[in-house]
């Protein structure tokens, strides 16, 4: 188990400190050297596959995902759901002692989320299986959800029993993966979960697990932040004081409040380990997933 020293920025989030596990975790971003071909692997197991196409600001990134994914968590009974849970910590306790997730030594947060873009769930909500499209553009892109494992059907038996959740309003939240370099969300555990909540007309309810910004680098921003707003603040101070100087001096230190208070919960990027084998072995994983999904 790694040991991680909790932070709480506040009572719906949790900032983790994870130590003693250098990498590369059992789930991980693995790339070729040049970075246009990449892979997600689970422990031996890759189940992911994808090849980056395209220019400048523009990529597409083609998927193939591969059967064998597991959830870190471990199956959520229904008596549970129905319990009083701070479904925040319990997910990080059981994060920490699975061997499945994508922890590595950093800072990480967990924090519920249950208002998405509208397209997130809808257009953006990767359906299809095995195969995949997300559109890249530097200036924001794809910014959806991408499941790990097929999805049941909206009728299943399991599905069903969830939609009662659902409709109950004692569903447990899907975990998702925030990854920047998608920019969109991979689900973690909840699967079933998610196409319940969707098919009762329901946005799912999430916590997202986030990789920030290591302590070194926020605080040197926050040293080059106040010496900026100093500077500012001397060139205010140095006007005639009128009313509108006033204003203008509040506003100044509202704004630098709250940009100093948020460096330290910004997302940060995700590590991407070499693809073992480099791109012979990624062809070669290609072509065996090829023959088993012909038209894919």
């Amino acid at each position: 188990m790694a040991n991680a020293r909790r932070e709480l920025p506040g009572a719906a989030r949790l900032v983790l400190d994870i130590e003693d596990r250098p990498g590369p975790p059992q789930l991980r971003f693995e790339a070729t050297g040049n970075g246009r071909l990449t892979a997600i692997r689970q422990g031996e197991r890759p189940v992911l596959l994808g090849a980056l196409t395209g220019d400048g600001c523009c990529h597409d990134l083609h998927l193939h995902r591969l059967d064998g994914y597991r959830s870190p968590l471990p199956p959520i009974e229904s008596a549970r759901m129905r319990s009083e849970v701070n479904w925040v910590h319990q997910y990080a306790r059981w994060l920490e002692a699975s061997g499945q997730g994508p922890w590595y030594d950093g800072r990480w947060e967990l924090s519920p989320r249950t208002v998405f873009e509208p397209a997130v769930w809808t257009a953006d909500f990767v359906r299809d299986w095995p195969g995949g499209l997300l559109e890249l553009y530097c200036g924001g892109g794809w910014h959806g959800i991408l499941p790990l494992r097929r999805l049941c059907e909206p009728d299943a038996a399991r599905v069903k029993a969830y939609r009662k959740h659902v409709r109950d309003g004692t569903l447990a939240p899907v975990l998702l993966w925030w990854a920047p370099s998608l920019d969109g969300w991979l689900i973690l555990d909840g699967h079933d979960r998610a196409v319940a909540a969707l098919a009762e007309g329901r946005t799912p309810p999430c916590v997202v697990l986030t990789r920030l910004r290591d302590e070194e680098l926020w605080r040197r921003d926050a040293e080059e932040m106040t010496e900026g707003h100093r500077r500012r603040m001397e060139r205010l101070a140095a006007r005639p004081a009128t009313p509108g100087t006033e204003r203008q001096r509040a506003a100044m230190e509202q704004g630098y409040g709250r940009a100093l208070a948020d460096l330290p919960y910004e997302p940060s990027g995700i590590r991407t380990w070499p693809l073992p084998g480099g791109a012979p072995a990624w062809r070669a994983l290609a072509r065996a997933a090829m023959f088993q999904f012909p038209g894919d």
